[in-house]
């Protein structure tokens, strides 16, 4: 078979596979909208008419069957807490997160790379300890303190007072800077120190292989070895490090961000679905996140072999 083709194969086994245990985790330990909307003193006819009409009474493979046909047709239902079509939140809400999300992101991982590059090609001298030292105090440092403390430095009178403290009121590029400034900087704080280390493993890891010497004694530059041999030959674990860190980054980190600082993205609506039960909208995010982990996958395979051959 070939590769493409197998590729995909496993693509679409992985999807069915995660979304199953995402479906089958949801149904039995995700929230139980019934009493949300009754309240606690409901009679049982009323709990049963209820539960009919959220579906809870269909055998579960109907319900999986059902939701399988949503998510390829990507009409995922309306939300039980606002009535409003969850495609529709998410088509408002992902060019929200994707906009926020993207600088620092893009940032982290590019300033990462180049210092790990750094550290990697002077190993043991006082850059490359000090980059380090650098990278394990960000490490260390609480997401939700360094937002709290970015927050007062920059966006109250109790420091520069530069940026808006809450909101996403952006019609225009200057706007657009002013309110992701101080989520870009806390996410990139954030997320240096951890790229930072990873990167500087895997370059450290590619000077000390048999080719860079064998460059080395034949006069190379340190650009030339840097550039063409170290970074070229360190792009799949990097390519890995970038693609899958998505997700993580788009959901994890935009949640505490955007409920924060009360940016209306998809990690505010998934907050908001979790404080309200609201399973809708949560099987939603959790599939369509299961499924973005399952495209990075096949993904990163191609790419992987685009990059090196050599990989099978």
């Amino acid at each position: 078979m070939a590769y493409p083709l197998r590729t995909l194969l496993h693509g679409i086994l992985l999807v069915l596979g995660v979304t199953f245990i995402s479906f089958l985790l949801m149904v039995w330990f995700g929230p139980d909208q019934s009493y949300t909307l009754l309240g606690k003193n409901a009679t049982v006819e009323q709990i049963a008419e209820v539960r009919h009409e959220l579906g809870y009474d269909q055998p579960f493979l109907k319900r999986y069957a059902d939701f399988l046909v949503q998510l390829a047709t990507l009409d995922l239902g309306s939300s039980n807490s606002s009535g409003e079509r969850v495609g529709s939140m998410l088509a408002r809400s992902v060019p929200v997160t994707l906009a926020l999300m993207l600088p620092g992101f893009l940032l982290g991982n590019l300033l990462g790379i180049a210092l790990g590059l750094k550290a990697a090609q002077r190993r043991g001298r006082w850059s490359d300890r000090l980059i380090s030292g650098l990278s394990i105090t960000g490490m260390s440092l609480s997401f939700l303190i360094i937002i709290i403390a970015l927050q007062v430095l920059l966006s109250t009178p109790h420091g520069l007072n530069l940026f808006p403290v809450r909101g996403w009121q952006v019609t225009d590029l200057p706007s657009y800077l002013r309110y992701v400034t101080v989520p870009t900087i806390a996410l990139l704080v954030v997320t240096l120190g951890y790229n930072t280390r990873f990167y500087r493993a895997v370059f450290v890891d590619e000077f000390g292989k048999d080719h860079i010497r064998t460059a080395q004694a034949f006069g190379a530059s340190p650009m030339t070895i840097m550039w063409k041999h170290v970074l070229k030959n360190g792009l799949v674990p990097i390519i890995t490090r970038i693609l899958f860190s998505i997700p993580l980054v788009v959901i994890s980190g935009s949640l505490l961000i955007e409920s924060y600082f009360g940016i209306p993205g998809v990690g505010k609506v998934t907050f908001e679905a979790i404080t309200n039960g609201d399973q809708p909208v949560l099987k939603a995010v959790v599939a369509l996140t299961a499924v973005a982990f399952v495209v990075i996958q096949v993904t990163a395979d191609l790419l992987y072999r685009l990059v090196d051959p050599r990989v099978a």
